[in-house]
């Protein structure tokens, strides 16, 4: 039973990494779907393909990183943890929306939002370029974070094996 939970421990990370990379590249193509359909999107993910892969490899590296956080870190670590992620899912996400939110200026000014998708159209590359500089720093913040936990619970275990 425990080999099965150090199994299941070791394969979380990777796959809500996986699942979180897949998340918002489906939000990606969700809103280009959306507002010019299925080729469309397509053809937009094949053109930025290196923001969209980037900014979703990040956010993928933040969310497996997260979860292997919240599987071996005390609760004083995961709440610096959780606060990082949630900054970098949605900075991601701002990113994600801000490349193809020009694609929806058809129906934002029914939502009153034309002044956002005329900011979000002219400062695309500048806005991705922060959504990738965020995931980066999110992901050095909690990388730090798993080394940290990573070296206290080696410093536990030397103690405990320590005692008489």
């Amino acid at each position: 039973m425990a080999a099965r939970r150090d199994v299941l421990a070791l394969a979380a990370p990777p796959a809500a990494g996986i699942v979180g990379a897949l998340a918002i590249l489906s939000l990606y193509l969700g809103l280009v779907s959306w507002a010019q359909g299925w080729t469309h999107a397509r053809q937009l993910l094949w053109d930025d393909r290196y923001f969209a892969g980037a900014i979703a490899l990040g956010f993928g590296v933040q969310v497996a990183l997260y979860v292997y956080i919240r599987i071996a870190a005390a609760r004083a670590a995961l709440a610096a943890a959780t606060g990082v992620t949630a900054a970098g899912a949605g900075t991601s996400t701002a990113a994600m929306v801000a490349c193809c939110a020009h694609h929806v200026a058809d129906a934002l000014p029914l939502l009153g939002l034309s002044a956002a998708a005329v900011f979000l159209n002219d400062y695309r590359t500048p806005v991705m370029s922060v959504g990738l500089a965020m995931n980066a720093l999110g992901g050095l913040v909690l990388a730090r974070l798993a080394l940290r936990q990573r070296a206290a619970a080696r410093a536990c275990l030397m103690e405990r094996s320590a005692a008489p």
